[in-house]
């Protein structure tokens, strides 16, 4: 599966953005996503995650609560919205796919998108 995110952009701290991650195959329904941000000179950290069927979510502490992953399979597409925003959540996101269940590291993954830049000011 080939991944294409958007929705990045520059916003001041408490603002809100939606990333989209748009995917094309025809087996979209049976991956699991997840999005990870990589700050500048950081690693790729998981942020969130969402099973094939969207009745699993899942996040990591630091944006539990703000975040909300969410899919729509008939457009082969997933969602990350994004509010109360902090100046520590600029990265670049990137958008990751694996068949099967949900997981939680970037190894677990095979397929990823470009990247889309949010920036937020303080």
């Amino acid at each position: 599966v080939q991944l294409v995110e958007s929705g990045g952009g520059f916003v001041p701290a408490g603002g809100s953005l939606r990333l989209s991650c748009a995917a094309s195959g025809r087996t979209f329904s049976s991956y699991s996503l997840a999005w990870f941000p990589q700050a500048p000179g950081k690693e790729r950290e998981f942020v969130a995650t969402i099973s094939w069927s969207g009745g699993y979510t899942y996040y990591t502490d630091s944006v539990r609560g703000r975040f909300t992953i969410s899919r729509d399979n008939a457009k082969n597409t997933v969602y990350l919205q994004m509010n109360s925003l902090k100046p520590e959540d600029t990265a670049v996101y990137y958008c990751a796919a694996k068949p099967g269940g949900p997981h939680y590291s970037p190894n677990g993954f095979g397929s990823w998108g470009q990247g889309t830049q949010v920036t937020v000011s303080s």
